[in-house]
């Protein structure tokens, strides 16, 4: 049989959707039994495509009646086609709505579809929550092993440990049963040279659990790394990249975060949880057949959120939150990470000092995506990015060395703030609440605002030592080949400048209760200023300034601390600081990074304000070669494949003639090989001068003419076209609304031109005065 253009060499196959992507000497393997390919594998290393695997008599038929495996996915790096998607999905559940009434067994069988999504997402919260406390529980403990070691356990942290023990409560944390390792190696625990071994202990755990992490992320993962956010919304919107939320990214990430938070760097876990829920939600998707072969199924909450996602969704937070309140890994049967109880409401006034933090977390925001965005670029287009280890062993090594001495950076980040949510009691031991104590003037639980003493003053300046560290170590620690997540250490920034903000204003209460602004509701003796209170609003801010978030950020607020009643100044402060950012630059964080890598990400946020037509933007433009097209009755097979080799498109036009342009359908790079592939393998007569037709019936041919290949069922008959004076406003709007690959361009039924997602995207950059060529994943 005579195989030529196709056997003999392989197709390429690093292509997407709009010729978007070429990944050097990347070729696909088809060879694949499953309808869907592993979302587990990872980034390169593809074997070549040799048509193996794909083994069958060679008998005639009417080719592609029954579904292909692997005619109908996506290759990777791939946008996925959501009208398509849904409307297979719309099928599917007509036919078995339809085969119901048939039998009792069908009737089970439809009752099961349906309430496998409810499954889907007990399955998921139950591993979410088992995930997330068995992570905070790890990486308390681990933090605390850098200072010692409890005695009555090694498995037990700091505070479990002092848990039963008979100490006094100002000395709950100096309990026998826990020993630093100055104590456990010398026996003693005081002098210089104790504090120089525990010193060096710091260290050495820390750098042992960073290296620890980037060698696993290097080694087995390299998709466990970063945030996951940026890739997170970019996957959602309908890009394809497999291995990102597959099993071993979650087990190198949910190992390799304990490691990264326990090892003291400037970096939090609850981005990166994100990374890992999704993980699960993908990995249990599979044992369901009506999402394991839908990538839209998996995908219902980007582009529209429908009223059983948002039931479904609050179902599995439901369980999430169950298992983690039964796990308890807080220690204080509660949910909330940072439970907060205040004793005095705030005053209007103070509406004042919390839009001042607003505007310092506004600013803050701003300066740190500029500074990160650079490193980050410097990072990739330098030799930098080529010694990941060594990266993490300088920055771990800084931040370590310059964490130990201050007790307010030695601590983990959580911890921290905390303490600085804290509202000093009588019984406080912290330096924080070390004032100048009249009891005569203490009315019940309430204490008065108090003159400050030597210990607040000592805590005063180690917290700004500690927020010029936390400023300027996080620029560079963010986007390192570790886990990092942003919201501990943005709300550690703010936080600390609203504990020295609240401090200040309590003193300037305190002495100055006379001035005009204080005399109305703070009089002398009384409990007016609360400087917890302002570090969670601060803490709010500079999330907010980083993240650019609103509404969500004062429900997670709400939510991290339980406190309802200071809704208003969190929604003061986050207000200030989205607008001061904003008017500095338009992006948060996570939108930066999508644009650094390249992502091909359609902000559905950002208005298309801009006069151009569907013509300025398709292709091809005026002196571009003719548009690549198959036509729908007249090609051979040879001809399909050398189309194939000589083009990397990822689809094709089908119309009736090159003459008359006229278009019929759109078909799939990826379909067009494997069905050309089995025919040759299982239908008799198949060569290279067979005609290929994607009409109904098969064309006239003479009677010695090779037998015919129908390819019908992989055509699109019903692709997404504009005309070529339709607003690209309107086109912009269509993309993001209904999930577009591509849309084909006609004028009066005429075939002019094809607009692909990435032609969208180069279009609106280069109206912003940025480089086209950007958008190209990196």
């Amino acid at each position: 049989m005579d195989q030529k253009g196709y056997r003999r060499g392989s197709f390429q196959s690093s292509t997407s959707d709009e010729d978007m992507l070429e990944i050097a000497g990347a070729s696909l393997d088809f060879s694949m039994a499953d309808d869907d390919p592993p979302l587990d594998r990872e980034m390169g290393g593809f074997s070549s495509y040799n048509g193996g695997g794909m083994n069958g008599t060679s008998t005639m038929m009417d080719f592609l009646e029954e579904p292909l495996p692997g005619v109908g996915t996506y290759e990777d790096f791939n946008t996925i086609d959501w009208v398509r998607e849904k409307s297979r999905d719309r099928d599917r559940h007509r036919e078995i709505t339809s085969r119901s009434k048939e039998s009792t067994w069908a009737l089970i069988h439809s009752v099961s579809d349906a309430f496998s999504g409810w499954l889907l997402m007990l399955l998921i919260g139950l591993l979410a929550g088992s995930l997330a406390g068995l992570i905070d529980i790890s990486a308390h403990w681990m933090t605390d092993l850098k200072e010692g070691v409890c005695l009555a356990g090694f498995w037990f942290n700091h505070e479990h440990c002092c848990w039963k023990s008979n100490t006094t409560f100002t000395d709950r944390d100096k309990c026998p049963e826990w020993k630093s390792w100055s104590q456990l190696i010398l026996g003693h625990g005081e002098g210089a040279f104790a504090y120089i071994l525990n010193y060096f202990m710091y260290v050495i755990w820390a750098l042992l659990f960073s290296l620890l992490a980037v060698l696993l992320v290097k080694g087995f993962a390299p998709y466990a790394c970063g945030s996951g956010i940026p890739e997170i919304k970019t996957i959602l919107s309908g890009f394809i990249i497999r291995g990102y939320l597959g099993k071993w990214t979650l087990i190198i990430k949910t190992i390799t975060l304990v490691l990264a938070v326990s090892s003291g760097l400037s970096l939090g876990k609850e981005g990166p949880l994100v990374h890992v829920a999704c993980c699960c939600g993908n990995i249990l998707c599979h044992l369901f057949t009506k999402y394991r072969k839908n990538e839209a199924k998996r995908r219902e909450v980007s582009y529209y959120f429908p009223l059983k996602t948002l039931w479904r969704s609050f179902f599995a937070a439901l369980v999430a939150a169950f298992t983690l309140r039964s796990i308890n890994p807080f220690g204080n049967s509660r949910l909330v990470l940072f439970y907060v109880e205040f004793h005095m409401p705030w005053h209007l006034l103070e509406l004042v000092p919390f839009i001042l933090l607003g505007i310092f977390g506004g600013l803050w925001g701003a300066f740190f995506i500029r500074s990160n965005i650079a490193w980050c670029r410097r990072r990739k287009t330098t030799k930098l990015g080529k010694y990941p280890v060594l990266e993490v062993f300088v920055v771990t090594a800084i931040t370590a060395i310059l964490a130990f001495p201050n007790e307010y950076t030695r601590m983990s980040t959580s911890e921290l703030i905390s303490e600085l949510f804290n509202d000093c009691g009588i019984l406080d031991s912290s330096k924080l609440c070390e004032y100048v104590n009249d009891f005569n003037s203490t009315k019940g639980d309430d204490l008065p605002d108090r003159a400050a003493g030597p210990g607040v003053y000592t805590a005063m300046w180690q917290l700004a030592l500690a927020l010029i560290m936390k400023v300027f170590i996080t620029i560079f620690t963010f986007g390192m080949k570790v886990p990092s997540g942003l919201f501990i250490p943005s709300m550690a920034v703010g936080a600390i400048a609203g504990r020295l903000l609240g401090v200040a204003m309590e003193q300037l209460a305190y002495y100055h209760h006379d001035w005009a602004i204080f005399s109305g509701w703070c009089s002398q003796g009384a409990d007016c200023i609360t400087p917890g209170l302002y570090a969670m609003v601060g803490a709010a801010a500079c999330l907010g300034g980083v993240t650019r978030m609103t509404v969500s950020l004062v429900v997670i607020m709400f939510e991290l601390t339980g406190g309802l009643e200071y809704i208003v100044p969190l929604m003061a402060a986050a207000m200030t600081s989205k607008w001061v950012a904003d008017a500095i630059g338009r992006e948060g964080i996570y939108d930066a990074h999508i644009r650094l890598n390249g992502y091909p990400f359609l902000e559905a946020k950002e208005e298309f304000s801009h006069k151009t037509l569907a013509m300025d933007v398709m292709r091809p433009r005026r002196n571009d070669p003719p548009l690549t097209v198959i036509t729908q009755d007249s090609m051979t097979v040879e001809d399909v494949e050398t189309i194939i080799n000589e083009t990397t498109y990822s689809g094709y036009p089908v119309v009736v003639s090159r003459e008359s342009q006229r278009l019929v359908g759109f078909v799939l790079r990826r379909d067009l090989i494997i069905s050309v592939e089995n025919a040759r393998k299982k239908q008799d007569g198949i060569v290279s001068t067979s005609i290929i037709y994607f009409t109904d019936h098969s064309p006239p041919l003479p009677p010695s003419s090779p037998s015919m290949l129908k390819l019908r069922s992989i055509l699109d008959l019903s692709p997404f076209t504009v005309t070529d004076q339709t607003p690209m406003e309107i086109v912009v709007d269509i993309f993001r609304k209904l999930g577009l690959r591509q849309c084909l361009v006609t004028h009066n039924g005429k075939l002019l031109g094809i607009i692909t997602k990435k032609d969208v995207l180069k279009h609106i950059a280069q109206l912003a005065n940025q480089d086209p060529d950007s958008i190209l994943f990196n």
